[in-house]
């Protein structure tokens, strides 16, 4: 079932950024792409690194590694209900 009210024209204006706004629209894509690329230096750094363990036939820990610290748990104290 088709409305029968028509969508009213929109006034569509773009307008370039001119002086402080365009400034930071710059820095801010600036900003983001050397982001990008500090993260994919770091990424190219990481797979060097597991590449160079995977050659010297390095393998993982033989004990399975715990979340929690060795030793006995603390204590855990309660405090009084209000």
């Amino acid at each position: 079932m088709e409305s029968t009210q028509e969508k009213a024209a929109v006034d569509v204006r773009i307008e370039p950024l001119r002086g402080l706004p365009l400034v930071l629209e710059v820095a801010g894509g600036v900003g983001r792409a050397l982001g990008l690329t500090l993260l994919w230096g770091l990424e190219i750094a990481r797979d060097a690194y597991f590449r160079q363990l995977d050659r010297l036939n390095v393998r993982p820990r033989h004990k399975r590694a715990s979340a929690f610290p060795p030793g006995q748990p603390k204590k855990q104290r309660t405090t009084p209900a209000r």
